[in-house]
C-alpha cells in the first residue's frame, strides 16, 4: 500500500488554475513540507498557519516556529492565531477561500468546524504508519517502542486525533540505532516524495481514502521534562532506546547525590558484559574506565554525560573528575515509575 491510493472511478480532469493551499504547521518536518510546496508553483500555499512565536531562552526572545520563519522569508502570508476554536478562525480561513489545507506537525488539533470549509478537506501529514502512534510524538514513539518499521501516512483529517481515512503511505525500516532528530530528518524527506505524488491525484478526485482499522491503534502525548528521567527498574535496552527517542527532547538523566545527571549516550551492554552480583538496580558501577548503570536486565553504558550546569564528556572524564559516582544509587521519581512515551 505505499505511495497514494487509486481511484476505482478513473481520472478527473485538472482543475485550471492552481489549487488554493493553506499549510498548517509549525516544527522541523512540517518546514520541510513546505519548502517542497514553496519549489512548484501548482502548490504554493496561500497562506501559511502556524503556532505563535513563544518566548526562548534565559532572555525570554519571541521565536518563531521553523514554519513561520520559512513563511517570512518566503513572503507567504502568514497567520499565527492563539486558537482555532473561535469564530475568528473559521471566518479567516472562509475568507482564503481554500481548495485543500494540508497538515503537518501543527502541535495543535484542528476542530471539527474548519475541516468542511477547504473543498477537497483538509489533508495530514503524519510521520508514523497508522493506525499505530496517533498523537503529537509518533516518532519518539516508534523509537521508544523498538518498532522494526515506521513511514509517513498521509490521511483525510476528521473530528478525530489522527484517525482520518489513509490516503497514501510510505515505509521505512529501522535499524535500531536512530535518534529522533535524524529519523525526523529522513521521515521529512520521505514525506516531501509523498506529498508531491499525493497532491495532483487528490484535487482531482483519482484517490479513494481507505478508512482506519482501529486493530493496533496507539496513542501518543506530548513529552514533558520529566518524561526524560531514567528509571533503572526497566531493562537496559528499554532504556537505551528511551535515550535516542528522547534527544533533544526532553533529554535523558537520573539523580545522584551530586546532582542532576544528563546521559547524552548510553548503550546496552552485552549479556556476557552485565553479571554483577549484588549490585542493588539503581547502582551507578565501574564499567572498564568508564560508568554504567544496574538495571533490572543488564547494564546501561553511560558512555556521554553532563552533570546540570557542567560541560558534556566522556565516562571515562567524568569518572575520573567525580570518583565518588562509583557505588552511588540513583534517586527514583517521586514513586512514579515511569514508562516509554505514549
Amino acid at each position: 500500500m505505499d505511495g497514494p491510493l487509486p481511484s476505482a472511478h478513473g481520472a478527473r480532469p485538472a482543475t485550471a488554475r492552481p489549487a488554493r493551499i493553506v499549510f498548517f504547521g509549525s516544527g522541523p518536518f512540517a518546514a520541510t513540507l513546505l519548502d517542497r510546496l514553496l519549489a512548484d508553483p501548482a502548490t504554493r500555499p496561500v497562506a501559511v498557519v502556524s503556532t505563535p512565536d513563544r518566548p526562548s531562552g534565559r532572555d525570554g526572545i519571541p521565536t518563531a516556529t521553523p514554519v513561520a520563519a520559512r513563511a517570512r522569508g518566503a513572503g507567504l502570508d502568514l497567520r499565527q492565531p492563539a486558537t482555532l476554536r473561535d469564530t475568528a478562525a473559521v471566518a479567516m480561513l472562509r475568507d482564503l477561500d481554500p481548495d485543500l489545507a494540508v497538515v503537518a506537525d501543527y502541535g495543535r488539533i484542528v476542530p471539527a468546524t474548519l475541516l468542511d470549509i477547504p473543498r477537497r478537506g483538509f489533508l495530514n501529514v503524519h510521520p508514523s504508519l497508522l493506525p499505530r502512534h496517533r498523537g503529537a510524538t509518533p516518532v519518539p514513539a516508534a523509537i521508544a517502542a523498538g518498532d522494526r518499521e515506521t513511514g509517513v501516512t498521509v490521511i483525510a483529517m476528521d473530528a478525530g486525533v489522527d484517525t482520518g481515512p489513509i490516503v497514501a503511505v510510505t515505509r521505512r525500516p529501522l535499524d535500531g540505532t536512530e535518534s529522533t532528530p535524524d529519523l525526523e530528518a529522513a521521515l521529512a524527506t520521505d514525506g516531501v516524495a509523498l506529498l508531491a505524488a499525493t497532491l495532483g491525484p487528490w484535487l482531482r478526485e483519482e484517490i479513494d481514502a481507505v478508512p482506519q482499522s482501529d486493530d493496533g491503534a496507539t496513542s501518543t502525548r506530548p513529552l514533558r521534562r520529566e518524561d526524560g528521567r531514567l528509571d533503572p527498574t526497566q531493562p537496559a535496552i528499554v532504556l537505551e532506546r528511551r535515550i535516542r527517542a528522547l534527544r533533544p527532547w526532553p533529554g535523558s538523566f537520573v539523580e545522584v547525590p551530586a546532582g542532576r545527571l544528563i546521559v547524552h549516550d548510553g548503550a546496552a551492554a552485552t549479556p556476557g558484559d552485565t553479571a554483577r552480583p549484588g549490585v542493588a538496580v539503581g547502582s551507578i558501577v565501574a564499567d572498564g574506565d568508564g560508568l554504567a548503570l544496574a538495571t533490572s536486565e543488564g547494564l546501561l553504558r553511560l558512555t556521554r554525560l553532563q552533570l546540570a550546569g557542567g560541560r558534556v564528556m566522556s565516562a571515562a572524564e567524568m569518572r575520573r573528575g567525580r570518583p565518588a559516582l562509583v557505588g552511588s544509587t540513583v534517586r527514583a521519581a517521586s514513586g512514579v515509575r515511569e514508562s516509554a512515551p505514549t
